[in-house]
């Protein structure tokens, strides 16, 4: 099986990282592609792109600017202790063991609109490019159509060797459309998120980020290896419903105390 995340918005490139051996990007000349024509962008420019303050566009300017096409320790960090959104605190990837992370770089898959796909141990420059960015480059006019078939056909290559290939997504809609589903060779199983509020279940859109985090620390420490013992996750209170669910929905349920 494979576990797809969305990346955050937020970054980490300061806190001190654990000893650990950093893998390539696998989609460098696409990423610099892109990079080629968010340099020629100004502040202004990134500003209306990307519906940005001034502040923040000024700030992924300078990032393009410094991105160069050789990653090393000195100008990135891995991925999975890059990013810093929600879905990441529920990962909590720091204080995942070795093995752990092992697991995880085959077995988990973050969707990037900048970098197509990374492992959780790939190196990424920081950098601020989600999917749904009107981005033009080439004959392409959004990221969408510059990525095309390219991701779905590099996660069929990463499912290859399993007799029944799986792709749990734990990304949002946003980015999971970057995944061609024409040409994905897998069952796609969906994991929704519910809380008890106000009289009902509702998907509450912070804690449904972190809960996709929760999950795929779940599955990675337990090397969930069916879609079946998913069903077993119950952190932070959160509990499979089979009422709710269906083949390709597997849905999780929990009471908020008020």
């Amino acid at each position: 099986m494979l576990f797809l995340l969305s990346p955050a918005k937020s970054l980490d490139y300061e806190t001190q990282m654990p000893p650990i051996a950093a893998t390539q990007p696998q989609f460098v000349p696409q990423s610099t592609e892109l990079i080629s024509t968010l340099k020629k962008k100004s502040p202004k420019q990134i500003a209306e792109l990307m519906d940005l303050s001034d502040a923040l566009a000024k700030l992924n300017v300078d990032r393009y600017k410094a991105w160069s096409s050789t990653f090393t320790e000195a100008n990135a960090r891995p991925a999975v202790l890059a990013f810093n959104g929600d879905v990441y605190e529920g990962l909590d990837a720091k204080s995942l063991k070795s093995k752990d992370l092992q697991w995880a770089q085959d077995h988990v898959a973050i969707l990037s609109g900048l970098y197509g796909v990374l492992r959780p141990l790939d190196l990424m420059q920081p950098y601020r490019l989600e999917m749904g960015t009107a981005l033009k480059h080439g004959k392409a006019n959004n990221l969408y159509q510059f990525w095309g078939s390219q991701i779905a056909a590099h996660l069929n290559q990463q499912l290859s060797a399993s007799k029944d290939p799986v792709v749990i997504n734990l990304a949002s809609q946003e980015y999971f459309k970057a995944v061609d589903r024409k040409v994905l060779q897998a069952r796609v199983i969906d994991c929704v998120f519910q809380d008890f509020k106000n009289g009902q279940y509702k998907i509450i859109s912070f804690f449904a980020k972190r809960a996709r985090g929760l999950m795929a620390r779940y599955a990675i420490q337990h090397q969930v290896k069916t879609p079946k013992a998913l069903q077993n996750f119950n952190s932070e209170g959160y509990a499979f419903e089979p009422s709710a669910s269906s083949d390709d929905t597997l849905v999780f349920r929990r009471q908020l105390n008020d």
